[in-house]
């Protein structure tokens, strides 16, 4: 873990040292969309819901900012619905084994899963054992964020459409970094040379950590990142913003301008965190679970606390959510088409 996100993890921590960690675990498969319908439940289901603890499925290992998110509002669930939230982390294949043990997890409402931008990612870039939208009813997303064009302080380019000239005047020259082939940030930034219309050299690395590590050092010249990893390193000057990767500014940013703005037309690439159940749960409990994380997501210090992180709370509903959904999983082909991605 970086500097920047011990930082983070420490932050979230707070609220969370008066808890045990949870010796027992759970699994959670990947969003799904409006294909993987809730099913209606028996009203004594419903009503008695939930009478035991209830496993969340993290498919990334602890430390993260999937695992900070998770068990901050898991935390304030336990609390809404009585029962403790317990965390599965079944990490492995970018997301795709704990998704898989979610997808055929007993649709009862006791399994779910926490899923973040990749799990629209994968399908459609290497074979999975489960259907991405078919899999899985659709409950809640905690909140929306950004990304970050982060440059090291030596390239000469302080701006993005500087960026933009030099890598027209020296093509496949400026080395971009990323978490891994076919990751989130790989996709980020071929959406980037696409929609700028230059040539950037990708440098794929296992994870956050040596990717930043490779960016604050000159290894590569670029990175994107997640806005809670960016945040110190951009603050300290240890690494430069050059644009943020959604459709308007951040305000923990506020003098950094969008992609689009700097010659990027049309990039918007919005990160996400969210909770999805095995399809056939049934509709009284995906409501509720809805209604209870909507309820904790209309909370002032909610709100503040993930926004001073750039998490953007978003109070959808399941319908909204699942929309959403597909419409990555529709942007997502393009890019890897449009790129050639394909996982190792």
């Amino acid at each position: 873990m970086t500097t920047g996100e011990v930082v983070v993890y420490q932050q979230f921590l707070k609220p969370l040292r008066a808890m045990r960690r949870p010796a027992c675990a759970l699994t959670l498969g990947m969003l799904s969309i409006h294909t993987g319908v809730a099913q209606p439940a028996s009203p004594g289901a419903t009503q008695t819901y939930p009478t035991k603890p209830i496993r969340m499925v993290i498919a990334f290992p602890p430390g993260g900012s999937n695992d900070l998110i998770a068990r901050f509002i898991g935390m304030r669930l336990t609390g809404k619905l009585g029962q403790q939230i317990v965390y599965d982390y079944r990490g492995g294949a970018a997301g795709v084994i704990g998704t898989d043990i979610a997808a055929h997890a007993p649709a009862d409402g006791y399994t779910l899963l926490f899923a973040s931008t990749s799990h629209t990612m994968n399908e459609v870039i290497r074979k999975v054992p489960y259907d991405t939208l078919g899999s899985f009813a659709p409950v809640a997303l905690f909140g929306r964020g950004t990304n970050v064009l982060l440059a090291h302080p030596a390239l000469p380019a302080k701006t993005l459409p500087e960026l933009i000239a030099l890598a027209k005047a020296k093509p496949g020259y400026i080395k971009y970094a990323s978490t891994g082939v076919a990751g989130m940030h790989h996709f980020g930034g071929e959406m980037l040379k696409r929609l700028a219309g230059i040539d950037l050299a990708h440098v794929a690395y296992k994870g956050g950590g040596p990717a930043t590590l490779a960016a604050v050092s000159g290894e590569v010249e670029l990175m994107l990142a997640t806005m809670p990893l960016a945040l110190p390193n951009a603050r300290s000057g240890k690494l430069r913003a050059l644009g943020v990767g959604s459709a308007r500014r951040s305000p923990l940013l506020p003098d950094v301008p969008t992609l689009a703005e700097g010659g990027a037309r049309g990039y918007d690439f919005v990160v996400w965190w969210g909770l999805v159940a095995p399809a056939r749960t049934p509709g009284g409990i995906v409501t509720r679970l809805n209604r209870d994380i909507n309820g904790i997501l209309a909370d002032a210090d909610v709100v503040k606390q993930l926004a001073a992180q750039g998490a953007e709370t978003t109070p959808w509903t399941p319908a909204q959510f699942g929309a959403m959904l597909g419409e990555n999983m529709n942007l997502w082909k393009k890019v890897a088409r449009d790129a050639n991605i394909r996982a190792e």
